[in-house]
């Protein structure tokens, strides 16, 4: 018996599918998730977020925080941010990264909104930085006819 895992941003649905399990970057560690899971509501941190397939393939997803509502029958996970693997541009990552490290370097005077701002955009691009370059092409590769179906990690 599949759950059904929604990926909402303020923007756009980002996923929508039934699944075999998911997991979460919860604030208080990682969480797994699977079908009659127990009704919860938690924040989530930045991070990557796993969806494994009823067919056993997996789709990674780089969220930037947020909240996560599980349900028995569903999962919802309301991102503040939220990217799937493939759809990172990893040069725009890198040069996110690379602006948010300045700003950290130049310092803000005394305007802690803008110190919190700037973090934040620096966790936002390095997460996608790491689920980008670990997950994506993966599902391109194994979609490839003739590719190897090897399931190992690209560190």
């Amino acid at each position: 018996m599949p759950i059904q895992c929604d990926i909402v941003t303020q923007e756009r649905t980002v996923f929508s599918m039934a699944v075999a399990s998911v997991s979460l970057p919860g604030t208080e560690g990682r969480m797994g998730i699977l079908p009659n899971h127990s009704a919860l509501l938690t924040t989530l941190d930045f991070g990557d977020v796993w969806v494994r397939h009823v067919d056993g393939e997996e789709e990674h997803f780089a969220i930037g925080g947020g909240y996560a509502e599980v349900q028995p029958d569903k999962v919802i996970i309301l991102a503040d941010s939220a990217e799937q693997a493939e759809e990172i541009d990893i040069e725009r990552a890198e040069k996110a990264r690379e602006r948010a490290q300045q700003a950290m370097k130049e310092g803000v005077t005394d305007d802690p909104d803008r110190y919190a701002q700037i973090q934040a955009s620096l966790m936002r691009a390095q997460i996608r930085l790491d689920v980008g370059r670990r997950h994506s092409g993966r599902r391109r590769r194994e979609m490839t006819p003739g590719a190897p179906a090897s399931r190992q990690d690209d560190n």
